[in-house]
């Protein structure tokens, strides 16, 4: 008899995210449910407002990828009335986004993920002498993995063990035999966790230097960019390439290093030489190189083919809420898309922990809609935009991507999984970090003959507008969609990755990227499913971008209440 599996919360992501599966008698999941259990309300409260506020408003729909929304849907209104901001304002929208990408990156790597591939108690036995030497064999100038900083690093987490207070390595599955590393890797990888909370601060300095602050940057407006004065001073410049430094140091010397060493101790770790079950892949343009130049490129790769990758085209892009918790006629194009909520609740039934309320899989189960392009269901995010590019036969990915291949003896076809997925992630950080630097020059040269950062917009209020905008966040294609009438917002709708990929079944019974990756899993304990969760994790969730709908008239759409002590 199946067993039903509940995993609520997804923790170490942004927003709320729960997980069910459906497992048979050898533990092997047999159907899957994605649900976002709480909601935001932005498109809803952008309708009657002035579009020169969009960007500052809808940054607000999530804590981490503040940038990428703020920037998508300035340029989204900036499309509608169409505004030609000068180059260097795009050269610095880009860096900033260069920024983001690092920061995001590292965290989600080390903070987000990394406790998928560590066992923090193994490292607790590991020798730090040899953990040193096992350093050397993935770079030849390793980072905070000398015998004295590994030594340290040990006696620091025993500290906390012997207080019994485990902060951030509280309440995990320890000792799971789908851990790979030795503990000497577990050690390695350890300090390079506690290291990456100093190096992620320094990226997000990088941000702030162009945007104001971050998170939330302000220094975006409709027609350009207002970080005038640091755009145009040495000191500024030089800070921003000094911390770049910096921080691409700890990306080459430790996050690279750390995913060779994860390829070559996972590689043959059945759990994650799947997950990608869903072999459309979809990317745009972005991260612009010079005027007209991009470091990615669009395109839609369908059924895992790579030599038949096409033109994006916005056109074919709609989502379905069949079985996400709103009303709607049929699949939308997002400029005529509704957000219109019907919640429905959930169904108690037997789990593996008792009686629990469970998702209605045949019914509504999500505030996640469900976007498909062409009517298929797409991944996006770093996998995608590399697969994209290498499609396209970018050089700098095909040099990239063949490179790691080498480097650990995988093939082309190791791409396609969990593991692939997470090593994209990897490259793609390395990729906008020493490419950025050429974004950087081109600023500097351009800077010699054009000072120019804003495009004053015209609005005519007796027109009627439309545009939409297209950028590669760190979790993968970001698009936001506006209509504009009388002056103001008339529409707004964002498709963001996470929606792309966590979005529940459709109409016509296609699973999303999600809960496709998680059919034919095999979990060692399904009441201790690390499995499901390392598979979730390597997609960098952000459930508060996925889900912002608000009942604008004040009815109460659903109550929760948690449990604070669990199951």
């Amino acid at each position: 008899m199946n067993k039903r599996v509940v995993i609520d919360p997804i923790t170490r992501i942004e927003g709320h995210l729960r997980v069910e599966v459906e497992v048979d008698e050898n533990n092997v999941i047999q159907k899957a449910w994605s649900s976002s259990t709480l909601w935001r309300g932005i498109e809803v409260i952008l309708k009657g407002r002035t579009p020169m506020d969009v960007g500052l408003i809808v940054q607000r729909i999530c804590g981490v990828c503040t940038y990428s929304h703020y920037r998508c849907g300035t340029e989204a209104v900036e499309n509608a009335l169409g505004v030609k901001i000068p180059l260097n304002a795009k050269y610095l929208r880009s860096l900033m986004q260069t920024s983001l990408n690092m920061h995001d990156h590292i965290v989600h790597f080390y903070h987000l993920h990394g406790l998928d591939w560590v066992d923090v108690v193994s490292a607790l036995s590991a020798d730090p002498a040899l953990a040193a030497q096992v350093a050397l064999k993935y770079t030849d100038n390793p980072i905070s993995a000398g015998e004295g900083d590994l030594r340290a690093v040990q006696e620091r987490v025993k500290g906390l063990v012997e207080t019994g207070k485990l902060g951030p390595f509280a309440n995990a599955y320890w000792g799971n035999s789908t851990y790979r590393f030795t503990p000497e890797q577990n050690l390695i990888a350890l300090s390079h966790y506690l290291k990456a909370l100093e190096v992620q601060r320094i990226a997000a300095e990088m941000l702030a230097i162009f945007g104001g602050k971050s998170p939330h940057p302000q220094s975006i407006v409709v027609g350009g960019v207002t970080s005038v004065r640091d755009m145009l001073s040495p000191a500024r410049l030089q800070e921003w390439k000094q911390k770049h430094a910096i921080v691409n140091d700890f990306i080459i010397r430790a996050y690279k290093a750390d995913v060779v060493m994860a390829a070559e101790a996972f590689g043959s770790e059945p759990s994650v030489l799947g997950g990608v079950n869903v072999k459309n892949f979809l990317a745009t343009d972005d991260f612009i190189l010079g005027d007209g130049q991009y470091m990615f490129n669009q395109g839609v790769i369908m059924n895992g083919d790579l030599a038949g990758v096409s033109d994006l085209n916005p056109e074919l892009i709609k989502e379905d809420v069949t079985h996400a918790w709103y009303k709607a006629d049929g699949a939308q194009h997002p400029y005529d898309g509704t957000t219109v909520p019907d919640y429905t609740g959930f169904v108690e039934r037997d789990t593996v922990y008792g009686k629990l309320p469970t998702v209605d899989g045949d019914g509504k189960y999500s505030w996640v809609k469900s976007p498909r392009y062409q009517g298929e269901p797409v991944e996006v995010g770093p996998l995608a935009c590399l697969l994209v590019s290498y499609a396209r036969g970018n050089q700098v990915v095909v040099d990239a991507v063949n490179g790691l291949l080498t480097a650990t003896g995988l093939p082309i076809k190791a791409l396609f999984t969990t593991l692939g997925r997470t090593a994209a992630r990897m490259l793609q950080t390395v990729i906008v970090a020493e490419e950025g630097l050429k974004t950087f020059d081109a600023l500097l040269t351009n800077l010699q003959s054009d000072e120019s950062t804003y495009t004053k917009p015209e609005i005519d209020s007796n027109k009627e507008y439309v545009g939409h905008a297209m950028i590669e966040a760190p979790r993968g294609m970001l698009s936001h969609w506006i209509r504009i009438k009388g002056g103001k917002v008339e529409n707004y709708q964002a498709v963001v990755p996470t929606t792309w990929n966590a979005g529940p079944v459709d109409g016509q019974g296609k699973v999303g990227p999600y809960e496709a990756s998680l059919i034919g899993l095999k979990l060692e304990d399904p009441t201790k499913p690390l499995e499901v969760i390392r598979i979730i994790h390597s997609f960098d969730p952000c459930m508060a971008c996925a889900v912002h709908v608000m009942d604008y008239k004040g009815t109460n759409l659903g109550e929760f209440k948690i449990d604070p002590n669990g199951f």
